[in-house]
C-alpha cells in the first residue's frame, strides 16, 4: 500500500485516475490535511515540521510500504521525516525536477502560490547538483490563479496557468510546481516542454513501495 499525504482533497481523484490508468492493483491510502499548507503559508514550512513527521510516521505504522507527499511546499519536510520511519518517503515533484534538469539548463518554475517557488527552485538546483549539471532557475507566480482555485473555478485556474506557460520565453523547460497545475500541461501551445508532477511522482511512489 502507498500512502499519499495531500494538503487538498482535489488531489485524491487525480491520483486515483493515474493509478487506474498506469498502476492497476496499486492500493492507495489518501491522507488529506489541508491545515498543513495553511499553516506553512502563514508561518513558514518549519511551523509544521513536527506535524508532517507525525503524519508520515502514522502512515508507516498503518501499513504503508512508502509515503508520497503531493504538496510541494512541505515536500522537503516529508523527505526529511523519513529518518527512523522504516519506509521510503518521497516528494511528488522530485522526478519532475530531475526531468527538468535533463531537459536543459534554463528552467522556469511556475506556481500559483508564492510559498511553493522557493522549495521547488531549491529542488531543481538539488537535482542539478546530483546530476553534475549547472542550471539557471527563474520563478514566477501565476497571478490570480490561486484565487480561482480556492473559489473552485478549476477551469479558469488551469487556463491561467496554461496562458502563463505559453508566455514564457528564454527557457529550455517549464516546471509546473504544484500538482494541482497538472491539467494545464494539456492546454499549453508553447514549443517548450512543460512538466508536471503527478504522473512521474506516482510512478516513483509505486516503485518505492515495490508495487509497479
Amino acid at each position: 500500500m502507498l500512502a499519499l499525504l495531500h494538503t487538498s482533497p482535489v488531489h485524491v481523484p487525480v491520483f486515483d485516475a493515474l493509478r487506474d490508468e498506469h498502476h492497476p492493483g496499486l492500493e492507495l491510502r489518501h491522507v488529506v490535511v489541508e491545515e498543513l499548507l495553511e499553516r506553512a503559508r502563514a508561518a513558514g514550512p518549519g511551523a509544521v515540521a513536527d506535524d508532517v513527521r507525525r503524519r508520515v510516521r502514522e502512515a508507516a505504522d498503518g501499513g504503508a510500504r512508502a509515503v508520497l507527499c503531493t504538496c510541494s511546499t512541505i515536500g522537503d519536510l516529508a523527505e526529511r521525516a523519513a529518518d527512523g520511519v522504516g519506509v521510503p518517503v518521497l516528494r511528488v515533484d522530485r522526478p519532475m525536477a530531475g526531468a527538468a534538469v535533463a531537459a536543459g539548463p534554463r528552467v522556469v518554475v511556475l506556481a500559483a502560490l508564492e510559498s511553493t517557488l522557493g522549495p521547488t527552485a531549491a529542488l531543481v538546483r538539488d537535482e542539478a547538483a546530483r546530476a553534475g549539471r549547472s542550471v539557471e532557475v527563474r520563478t514566477a507566480v501565476v497571478r490570480g490563479a490561486w484565487e480561482r482555485f480556492e473559489a473552485g473555478d478549476t477551469a479558469e485556474y488551469v487556463r491561467r496557468v496554461a496562458d502563463a506557460a505559453d508566455a514564457v520565453t528564454g527557457a529550455d523547460v517549464i516546471v509546473l510546481a504544484q500538482a494541482s497545475m497538472a491539467p494545464a500541461e494539456r492546454l499549453t501551445t508553447t514549443a517548450v516542454p512543460v512538466l508536471s508532477s503527478p504522473r512521474p511522482g506516482l510512478a516513483a511512489g509505486a516503485a518505492a513501495a515495490g508495487l509497479r
